[in-house]
C-alpha cells in the first residue's frame, strides 16, 4: 500500500485537528481562570492583611495626614519652611530637593561624560590612558562607596569653619558647607534679565544664520566675536542705565561660623560630585560607541571641507551619533535621579529622606506614603523619558530620518 493510502482522508483530519485545538482552547481558558482567580485571592490577603496591622495599630487609612504638622525642621529648603508646616509641605520641599541634585548632576555628568569621551578618542596617548582609567575605576565602584567617600574622607575632613579655605575672601570652604555670597535683586534686574533673554534669541538667530548659510553655500562664518559682544553687550548697556541688577551680600565670620551668605550644605556637594562622576564614566562609553558609530568617512569628508576638528564633530559627527546615543543617554539620567534616593545614607534632606523616611516614621502611613513616593518617581522617570523622546524625535526629522 503506497503512503498516499495509508494517510487519513482530508475530512477526518480537519475533524481531529479542530477536536484538539478546542481542547487546547478550552484548557487554556481554563488555565487562564485559575491564574485570574490566584491573583485576586492573593490581592485579597494583601489587602485584608495591611487592614488588620492598620486596625491592631489605630492608623486610620488615607490621606489626611497630609495637612497634619510635621513638627520637624529640614537642613535645605528651597521654599518657605518650618516646623509647623504640614506633611504635603514636607513632600514638597523633599521633592524640590530630589530635582535639584538630578537636575544639576543631570547637567555635570552630561558634561563630563562629553569631555571624557572625546579624551578617550584622543590621539594623544596620555589623554586617552587617563580617560581609560577614569571609566575603569569610576564605573566600577558601587555608587553608594563613592558618596560616602566623599562624605566622610573629603568633605568632612574639610578645616573647621575658622580654618576655612578662602577664594578671593568671597568664598569659604569647611566641613559645614560651602559659603558663597548671596545675591539681592536691585530695581535693574528686570531690565538686566528683559536684555539678556534679548541677547540670547538674537545669539541663537546668528548662529542659525551661520548653519544656514554653510550647509546652503558652504561658507563658513566666524560668529563668536558677534555673539560675544551681544551677550556682553545688550546687558552691560542696562546695567549702565538702570543701574546693577543684584548686589552680593559677602559673608562674614563671626565667632564660629558665618553670617550673611548662602550655605551650600556638604551633603548636596558630596551627593552631587559622586552621582556626577559615577554617571559621567557610563555617558562617556555612551557617547565614545556613538561617534565611533558614525563612519570614518564623514569625518575626512569634513576636513577634505577645509574644517578643523572640532567643528567637524560638532557639525557633522556628533548629529548623527546622537541617534545612538540618545536611547541609553536616557537611561543614564533615569539613573541618575533614581540613584539620588541614597541620599539617605549622608543624611541629604531629598524626596526618600523626609518623606519616606522621617514623615513615614512619625505617621505610620507606610502604604500611602509608599505609594506617593513611588508615584512621584515614575512620573518624574516618565517626564524625562518623555522630554528625551521628542528631542530624539526633532532629532531625527532635522536629519531625515
Amino acid at each position: 500500500m503506497s503512503i498516499e493510502a495509508r494517510q487519513p482522508p482530508p475530512q477526518y483530519a480537519l475533524r481531529l485537528r479542530r477536536t484538539l485545538g478546542g481542547k487546547a482552547g478550552w484548557n487554556g481558558f481554563v488555565l487562564q481562570l485559575v491564574f485570574v482567580a490566584a491573583m485576586v485571592w492573593v490581592g485579597y490577603e494583601i489587602v485584608a492583611n495591611a487592614r488588620a496591622n492598620l486596625d491592631a495599630q489605630h492608623i486610620t487609612p488615607g490621606f489626611r495626614f497630609l495637612d497634619n504638622n510635621a513638627g520637624f525642621d529640614i537642613s535645605q529648603t528651597l521654599i518657605s519652611y518650618s516646623g509647623s508646616d504640614s506633611y504635603a509641605r514636607v513632600l514638597l520641599v523633599g521633592l524640590l530637593n530630589t530635582l535639584l541634585v538630578s537636575v544639576i548632576g543631570i547637567v555635570f555628568a552630561t558634561v563630563l561624560g562629553f569631555i571624557v569621551a572625546l579624551g578617550r578618542l584622543s590621539s594623544n596617548w596620555l589623554v586617552s590612558r587617563v580617560a581609560g582609567a577614569y571609566v575603569e575605576i569610576i564605573r566600577n565602584l558601587p555608587v553608594l562607596f563613592q558618596i560616602l567617600f566623599w562624605y566622610l574622607a573629603v568633605v568632612a575632613a574639610l578645616p573647621a569653619p575658622r580654618q576655612s579655605i578662602s577664594v578671593f575672601g568671597s568664598f569659604f570652604l569647611n566641613n559645614r558647607g560651602l559659603i558663597i555670597p548671596r545675591p539681592l535683586g536691585e530695581p535693574g534686574l528686570l531690565p538686566f534679565l528683559v536684555a539678556l533673554i534679548v541677547a540670547i534669541a538674537a545669539s541663537l538667530a546668528v548662529h542659525a544664520y551661520a548653519r544656514r548659510e554653510l550647509f546652503l553655500k558652504g561658507h563658513a562664518m566666524r560668529i563668536w566675536p558677534y555673539v560675544l559682544v551681544i551677550l556682553i553687550g545688550m546687558p552691560l548697556v542696562t546695567t549702565i542705565i538702570f543701574g546693577p541688577p543684584v548686589v552680593f551680600e559677602v559673608p562674614v565670620l563671626k565667632g564660629f561660623n558665618f553670617a550673611g551668605g548662602t550655605r551650600v550644605i556638604p551633603e548636596f556637594v558630596a551627593l552631587t560630585l559622586a552621582l556626577s562622576m559615577y554617571t559621567a564614566s557610563f555617558i562617556a562609553e555612551v557617547v565614545r560607541a556613538g561617534i565611533l558609530s558614525v563612519h570614518r568617512g564623514q569625518m575626512e569628508a569634513g576636513l577634505s571641507l577645509g574644517l578643523h576638528r572640532g567643528a567637524v564633530l560638532r557639525l557633522i559627527v556628533v548629529p548623527q551619533a546622537l541617534r545612538v546615543i540618545l536611547p541609553p543617554l536616557t537611561n543614564q539620567y533615569l539613573n541618575l535621579t533614581k540613584n539620588s534616593s541614597l541620599a539617605v545614607a549622608i543624611g541629604y534632606p531629598d524626596l526618600v529622606s523626609v518623606f519616606a523616611g522621617t514623615a513615614l516614621n512619625q505617621t505610620g502611613q507606610a502604604i500611602e506614603i509608599i505609594a506617593i513616593t513611588m508615584g512621584v518617581y515614575l512620573a518624574l522617570s516618565l517626564v524625562t523619558s518623555a522630554i528625551m523622546s521628542i528631542y530624539g524625535w526633532r532629532l531625527g526629522k532635522r536629519l531625515g530620518a
